[in-house]
């Protein structure tokens, strides 16, 4: 595929579609559909083009992934809660090979101690977390570089 022609997966798990209303002082003020415009516009300036899914429900975003090496080059994932909690979604990263980035706004490793540990992380190409909105900025740019 070329450049132009990559078609990344971003996936929001559960809970993201509440951003800008809960937990303002974790996450932020910005709520999903500004997340998203940025999202839109970098894709637009790297050349490359998105599908964007929140779910809330663990075996959508199971689904998600399998059918992922049909359509995508890349997947940026927000695994959210499910980051500490789902084999199921690890195990669907580790067997579809598609280059996959897990972002998080907040820095995972500073809050509570089960949020310190990553399913994701182990079958992912990298993880970026912490920058609020510019995990997602960062981690797009890293999609588009590793898009197979």
């Amino acid at each position: 595929m070329t450049k132009k022609n990559k078609k990344i997966l971003v996936i929001h798990g559960p809970n993201l579609n509440l951003l800008g209303k809960r937990e303002v002082s974790v996450y932020g003020k910005v709520n999903l559909a500004a997340i998203n415009k940025q999202l839109k516009k970098l894709a637009d300036e790297l050349g490359v083009s998105l599908d964007i899914k929140q779910s809330n429900h663990e075996g959508e975003i199971v689904d998600l992934i399998g059918k992922a090496p049909k359509k995508y080059s890349a997947i940026l994932i927000n695994p959210a809660a499910y980051t500490h909690t789902s084999v199921a979604i690890r195990d669907a990263v580790a067997a579809v090979s598609v280059p996959t980035v897990e972002v998080h706004l907040s820095n995972i490793y500073s809050r509570e101690e089960f949020r310190h540990t990553s399913l994701i992380s182990s079958v992912a190409k990298g993880q970026i977390c912490g920058f609020g909105i510019e995990s997602y900025i960062l981690g797009l740019r890293a999609s588009a570089t590793f898009a197979k």
